[in-house]
């Protein structure tokens, strides 16, 4: 009988061996199928992940967001921060990278993202710890191979407890058995075309008060606030692979080539965090923000692979002087990300707090 713990007992070197065995192996899977999540069930995500200075440093760095109050001590000070905080995007993208895992590593679209709170800032060195709630379930009624997920996550300092950002997310999770579904209902075709505005204001500075007079002008003549920015960064291999690798984000169309070869997009694609990301560095190179406050309605269109090129366009909604401290007010924003195509990938609604004019 062949004792199959000798190293000699099998090459596996030789690679028809090696193919023979790999046949007849068993794969341990990872994630979880949709069956597995029932509504009220709470998740706590096991791996720790420590904010650095070096990895939000890193993340703006790639993503073109470069306001100094999240690099410097003397311009954190200004905007009243204590201590040189983590950078929003990069501690959202932590929060959620360490939730992959157990959510949605198995695959699926990411739908999109709601009510995304910012409570209090984070500095490096700060613990997460961050548990989910699956919050609903359902059947997909297009896709009878998948099923709908929607938690609500919340993101932590593990030594005080204090919550840092919470939001809720939706995901398309494999099924391991599909659905019987009626197909999904179709909408009517609008055959006239978009309605427009006649005219699109671009504001004149980068304040909050240039922000309000736009609108005011906009409102007295029918048009809508709205604009392009000029920057695009391109997608390389860090962006695509590197960033959410180092949010302890598995999700294999990330970072698995091979995998992704026979999907529809061909190739790994863009962690949505460093999609939105990008395109909210090219609104922020046009704005003097003061503090990020929430966001809602975030939605993931499309692929973004290696090689897209991203852009930003931002539509001004609202300009609200009493909502926020004396040096800033608070402007609702909706922002599109697009690519080269002119084809919209992302799109979301954010509040911020734009400093004043103090000149």
């Amino acid at each position: 009988m062949t004792d199959w713990t000798d190293v000699e007992a099998m090459d596996l070197s030789d690679a028809e061996t090696f193919d023979a065995l790999l046949d007849r192996a068993e794969t341990r899977e990872k994630g979880h199928f949709f069956e597995f999540f029932a509504e009220g069930d709470e998740l706590v995500h096991d791996p720790g992940l420590r904010l650095s200075q070096h990895g939000s440093e890193q993340w703006m760095g790639q993503t073109l967001n470069h306001d100094p109050a999240y690099w410097r001590a003397d311009a954190a000070r200004e905007r009243d921060y204590e201590d040189v905080p983590v950078h929003p995007d990069y501690l959202l993208a932590c929060v959620m990278g360490i939730t992959v895992e157990d959510l949605s590593e198995k695959g699926g679209y990411f739908l999109g993202r709601d009510d995304v709170r910012f409570h209090r800032p984070a500095t490096a060195g700060t613990s997460l710890a961050v548990t989910s709630t699956v919050v609903d379930t359902r059947t997909s009624s297009s896709r009878p191979k998948y099923g709908i997920v929607t938690w609500e996550t919340e993101g932590r300092d593990r030594e005080t407890g204090e919550t840092l950002v919470t939001y809720e997310r939706t995901n398309m999770i494999p099924r391991r058995e599909p659905a019987a579904t009626d197909g999904g209902a179709v909408g009517e075709q609008d055959e006239g075309g978009p309605t427009l505005p006649d005219t699109l204001l671009t504001p004149d500075g980068e304040y909050f008060e240039d922000f309000r007079r736009a609108l005011d002008t906009a409102h007295e003549e029918h048009a809508a606030v709205a604009y392009r920015h000029e920057r695009g960064r391109t997608m390389d291999d860090q962006l695509v692979a590197g960033l959410p690798l180092a949010t302890l984000n598995t999700a294999r169309q990330h970072h698995n080539r091979d995998e992704m070869a026979d999907s529809p997009s061909g190739d790994i694609v863009a962690y949505g965090d460093v999609t939105r990301s990008v395109a909210l560095a090219h609104a922020r190179s046009d704005e003097a923000t003061y503090r990020e406050r929430r966001f809602a309605d975030e939605r993931f269109h499309d692929f973004v692979t290696l090689g897209d090129t991203v852009y930003g366009f931002t539509r001004v909604l609202d300009a609200d002087p009493d909502a926020g401290p004396d040096r800033a007010g608070a402007v609702t924003f909706e922002h599109v990300a697009f690519n080269q195509d002119q084809t919209p990938v992302y799109s979301g609604r954010r509040t911020a707090l734009i400093q004043r004019d103090t000149q």
